[in-house]
């Protein structure tokens, strides 16, 4: 459970020279800290990722201090002035000084704890809509008055100190049980309309039904729209499971590659892009260069629309897939299922990678009681594509290629 978040709560969006970021100058005794009073943005308490849109902030006080806390100048500013395009905003600049104000952008997010010091998120997304935060410290810092900026030196070592997932587009991101699969299925019956049921689970989200959780911040929606070359994986006895060789928009295939002797949650999974084939040269490749035993199973077009649900409160980002596949040579041959599966964890902080399980559990309860409401699935699964393929061979013996 999250705590309750009281209105008490401090909380500012502090800006300060780029330079504190990347460390391209040295920090000098007169350059300006600007402490943005705003409304608290977390989603949850404790939380890993924090969101902040600069239109919604409304009239926020603004206070600049030099580094050893001396207040030189306060306004107030609507936090949809204090950046135009990314940049200081004529009240920003009226405030900090002409050479100050360029390099201007927002260093983190602080946050007032209860027991006494801040927590900060380091600014590593900065738009002129938004900027997204990631939590740097552990415990509190800089027990004090905030305008004494005892907080400041702490949170930019803490910076320093993980400057290259920081400072780096997306190398923030970190994978937990790498190369493994971790995957519930809910089959959709009767099916519906695919893109509609997304839209309105991605509303839902965006609505905060699901405690704790939004869409993934810039990376809500994704669609995907497929053919499937899917092999049954026979032999030898350690490789069972299946091969499945997608077409890329560019050139040559993906290979798909996932290990399981029955349907369950945990998969090992493997993709090897850059497959020069063409679909006649498929069976041959995998028995002859791979030495598998393999079944061509018929070939399938998946529709598939990716919602990208994060975890504010662990920085853990879930897909919830609603795709449609259906028999190229029998399209009235169809599945349909919702899929909840863990894909990355935006944090630089140490979690036990155990926590997904626990969320994922959480998040499959809220998940099946959501599904349930619309008539569309009651229970989880893990029935996978292979499962579907071979009962439709079985079902119609003359669909297998």
């Amino acid at each position: 459970m999250h705590d309750e978040q009281p209105l008490d709560w401090g909380a500012w969006v502090v800006l300060g020279s780029v330079h504190l970021l990347n460390r391209t100058a040295p920090r000098r005794p007169d350059e300006p800290i600007v402490l943005v009073g705003v409304p608290p943005q977390e989603v949850c308490r404790p939380a890993t990722t924090v969101i902040v849109r600069w239109n919604a902030l409304g009239p926020c006080p603004a206070e600049a201090l030099h580094p050893g806390g001396t207040r030189f100048g306060a306004a107030t500013i609507d936090g949809g002035e204090l950046f135009h395009d990314a940049i200081a905003g004529p009240a920003l600049r009226s405030l900090v000084g002409t050479e100050a104000a360029p390099g201007m952008v927002p260093l983190c997010y602080l946050a007032e704890h209860p027991g006494g010091g801040y927590h900060a998120y380091a600014q590593i997304r900065f738009h002129p809509e938004d900027a997204c935060f990631v939590r740097t410290t552990q415990e509190p810092v800089g027990h004090g008055p905030v305008e004494e900026l005892r907080w400041l030196d702490p949170v930019l070592s803490a910076h320093a100190e993980w400057s290259m997932p920081l400072n780096n587009h997306l190398r923030y991101f970190r994978k937990h049980f790498k190369g493994t699969e971790l995957e519930f299925k809910y089959t959709l019956d009767p099916a519906p309309d695919i893109w509609a049921a997304s839209m309105e689970l991605l509303k839902a989200l965006r609505d905060g039904e699901l405690d704790g959780c939004r869409p993934e911040y810039r990376e809500e929606f994704q669609i995907h729209h497929t053919e499937n070359h899917l092999f049954d994986v026979t032999g030898p006895e350690s490789e069972i499971g299946y091969a499945s060789f997608i077409p890329t928009v560019t050139a040559g295939h993906v290979l798909k590659r996932k290990w399981f002797t029955e349907d369950t949650f945990a998969r090992r999974e493997e993709l090897t892009p850059g497959l020069d084939l063409t679909p006649d040269r498929f069976e041959t490749y995998l028995s002859k260069d791979l030495g598998l035993q393999v079944r061509a199973m018929p070939p399938f077009q998946r529709v598939r629309y990716d919602i990208q649900c994060e975890s504010m409160r662990t920085g853990h980002v879930y897909g919830i897939f609603l795709d449609r596949c259906a028999l190229l040579a029998a399209p009235e041959v169809m599945l349909s299922q919702c899929e909840l599966e863990y894909l990355r964890s935006r944090s630089i902080l140490d979690h036990d990678k155990d926590e997904v399980l626990v969320e994922m559990r959480r998040i499959d309860s809220w998940l099946r009681e959501y599904l349930a409401s619309h008539g569309w699935a009651t229970e989880h699964t893990f029935y996978s594509k292979r499962s579907f393929l071979r009962d439709a061979v079985a079902l119609r013996q003359n669909l297998a290629p």
